[in-house]
Parts: structure tokens; C-alpha cells; sequence
């Protein structure tokens, strides 16, 4: 049985709405409207085949965007319920987080990024909030998804102060340094604790890090003597698998526990007591938060700067700048709607107009087209 909401829980009855109004859904919270109309935009889909670590050719078992974003909304979901918040609005979030987030993960990011820099930078966590504010077009009465503020205020987990100055009400919290809702904080944590335990899965899948390699860590090291006293007879790989759910186990038991005390002590009687607060209420003990940046630190050293991993991340660097520049350059070797999107900023804006539409493009692509694109685009070259 569903408890009721707390009085500081996100709710349609508190929320700031929507960009353009809307008659409120017949069968549907604004939240599950906000999270169906998610799931159904074509940015979503696209995540299938969008890398979280590995390249998505290269296996169909390692994660991709798409199953990372169903996990942090399944955690999520688990620790939102447990506190009385709002299961409907920090699923929309975690769905929705990383909808801007081009092909090759971070290193495409980082590549995007590099070329944008005289054009206004590129942030994937921006990207995202343009996805479903303007790129998105499903619905002849407005562009983008029209998301409630709420939704819209946790796609947006980090954001540059000059970038915050153009938000309006939705960058003035990053200028105040105050908080979003605890959905919103509760679905930045849970993507955390996805992505850690989850890539550790990945890379030893991968072989690129082993269970000997992973001891060294006191978190990983006491879960493994637990699931061993267990299960003494099991295999390396399946101790693997419970001592990941293990750790995850406890990350969610910890953050629980741990917030409410948190909330407890400032006595919020109100969402908006909530975001007035200088630093999150939702977080791990001092133990844990230790526990956290130990695995984020061991996946930093030994995954994502293996040999293996670098000269993958190489490769989406080069192919990720190539495109760019070869679009900038010549904006017909994109689509036509891209390519006369691109024109008429570049008439209305200048460089800085058309750079953001080939950005838009690129950041788009998913691994395979991306690469489909790229691969294309060298036989032409050669054929010239």
C-alpha cells in the first residue's frame, strides 16, 4: 500500500507548470504525462544505441544509454517511494537525463564540446533541457515536450552561470545556489550509483578489470567476504553479480537512512522550504560518500584510461570533431531540414546560430550512424 506524499514531495498541486498551458490529463498525474510523453519522444529511442562506456557495435551485453537510464529510474523509484516523494516525477527525470548526450558517451561529449568552444560551449545536461524544450516535434500546438517546470528543473543537473542567465526561473537556482526539488536531487544520485556499479559489471564482463583488481577497494572487498560466507560454493562470476547488488543494496539503504535524517533536522514543511536550502538533503553518510568516490576514482584509473577504452575514445574524438567541422563547413552534406536550419540561423545569429544546429545534428547521432556518417563521408573524400 501506497503511503501518502510528504508535504514537501513534488505534486501537481505545487507545481510551476508548464512553459505553454496545457488542460490537465483525464487519467494522468502531470508527472506520468511528463514521463509517457518521454518515452515516447524520438530522442528516447535513440538512447538503444547511444554508448555508456563501450561502443555500442562491440557487444549486445554491455549497457548503453537506454538500460542505464531504465536502471536509474528503477533505483530512484525505490528510494523515492521509501520517503514519501513523488515516484511519477523523479521517473520522468531519470528517463529524461540523458537525452542530450552524444554518440560515444564522454568522449563525444568532450570532442562536441571542444568544437563548440568559440560557439558557446557545449553541455550535455543543456543539451538535454534543448531536447525536450525545443528539438523534440511531436506536437503542432508548442515545440519541444512542454514538460512541467519540475521535470524540466531535473533534466538540468548542473548548468554554467552564463548559461543560468538565460534560463529565466529555471536558471536562478544555480545563481542563488539553491536546490532543486528532492526528486530531482534523489535521481542525480541514483544515475550515480547506476552508473559506478554498472560499468564495474560492464568492464568485467569485458575482461578489462578483474575481481582481484576490485579487492583493493574496502567497500567492494567486505561485500565480497559477505557473499562468500553466503555462498561459498558459487562461481567468481556469479560472486561478482551478488556483491554488485550488494553494493547497490547498500548505497540505497545508506542514502535512505541518511536523508531522512537530513530532513528531520531542518523540518521542511513545504517544497519551496526545500529548495531554499544552500546544500542537498539528500546524500550518503560521510562512510559512503567515501565508498562512492573509491569506485569512481578505481573506474577512472582502471576502465575508463584502459589502453583498450582510450583507443576507442580516441577514435569517437576524431570522428565526433570530423563530422562537425565537415557540416560547419558545408551545411548541405547534412539533411535538408538540418542543412536550411542551419542556413537561416547563420542569417539570423551568424557562425554561433549555425554551429548550435550542426551541434544539434551530431549530438543527435547514435554510435552506428555516427559512424555510418563518418565512414560515408571518407569514401567521398577519397572518391573526389
Amino acid at each position: 500500500m501506497l503511503k501518502a506524499l510528504a508535504n514537501y514531495a513534488a505534486t501537481p498541486s505545487n507545481s510551476r507548470g508548464r512553459l505553454y498551458p496545457e488542460a490537465p490529463p483525464d487519467y494522468r498525474t502531470e508527472f506520468q504525462r511528463d514521463r509517457d510523453r518521454i518515452i515516447h519522444s524520438a530522442a528516447f529511442r535513440r538512447l538503444v544505441y547511444k554508448t555508456q562506456v563501450f561502443v555500442n557495435h562491440e557487444g549486445d551485453l554491455y549497457r548503453t544509454r537506454l538500460t542505464h537510464s531504465l536502471e536509474v529510474a528503477q533505483i530512484a523509484r525505490t528510494i523515492t517511494r521509501a520517503m514519501g516523494l513523488n515516484e511519477d516525477l523523479v521517473e520522468a527525470i531519470s528517463l529524461a537525463h540523458d537525452l542530450g548526450h552524444t554518440p560515444f558517451g564522454h568522449a563525444g561529449q568532450n570532442a562536441l564540446n571542444e568544437c563548440m568552444r568559440d560557439f558557446g560551449g557545449f553541455e550535455h545536461n543543456l543539451q538535454s533541457l534543448r531536447v525536450v524544450d525545443q528539438l523534440e516535434d511531436r506536437y503542432p500546438e508548442f515545440p519541444g515536450l512542454n514538460l512541467t517546470f519540475e521535470a524540466r528543473e531535473g533534466i538540468l543537473k548542473h548548468c554554467s552561470l552564463a548559461n543560468a542567465r538565460q534560463l529565466g526561473e529555471l536558471g536562478q537556482r544555480f545563481i542563488k545556489r539553491h536546490q532543486p526539488t528532492l526528486e530531482a536531487q534523489i535521481a542525480n544520485i541514483a544515475d550515480q550509483i547506476a552508473y559506478n556499479n554498472h560499468d564495474i559489471d560492464d568492464g568485467l564482463r569485458s575482461g578489462l578489470i578483474k575481481i582481484s583488481d576490485l579487492t583493493e577497494m574496502r567497500f567492494f572487498s567486505d561485500e565480497l567476504q559477505i557473499t562468500k560466507q553466503k555462498y561459498p560454493k558459487i562461481s567468481e562470476r556469479h560472486q561478482a553479480k551478488a556483491v554488485i547488488r550488494r553494493m547497490i543494496g547498500s548505497l540505497v539503504t545508506d542514502l535512505i537512512e541518511t536523508s531522512v535524517c537530513h530532513i528531520q533536522a531542518l523540518e521542511p514543511d513545504s517544497i519551496d522550504m526545500v529548495r531554499q536550502c544552500k546544500s542537498p538533503l539528500i546524500g550518503f553518510s560521510d562512510t559512503f560518500l567515501e565508498a562512492q568516490k573509491t569506485l569512481q576514482l578505481f573506474l577512472r584509473e582502471n576502465l575508463y584510461n584502459h589502453p583498450k577504452v582510450r583507443k576507442m575514445t580516441d577514435q569517437a574524438h576524431e570522428i565526433v570533431s570530423t563530422l562537425f567541422s565537415t557540416f560547419l563547413a558545408d551545411y548541405k552534406r547534412m539533411p535538408h531540414e538540418h542543412a536550411i536550419n542551419a542556413s537561416r540561423a547563420h542569417q539570423e545569429i551568424g557562425l554561433n546560430g549555425s554551429a548550435r544546429i550542426v551541434a544539434d545534428y551530431v549530438a543527435g547521432m547514435t554510435d552506428r550512424f555516427a559512424l555510418q556518417v563518418h565512414e560515408g563521408l571518407k569514401k567521398q573524400s577519397k572518391n573526389q
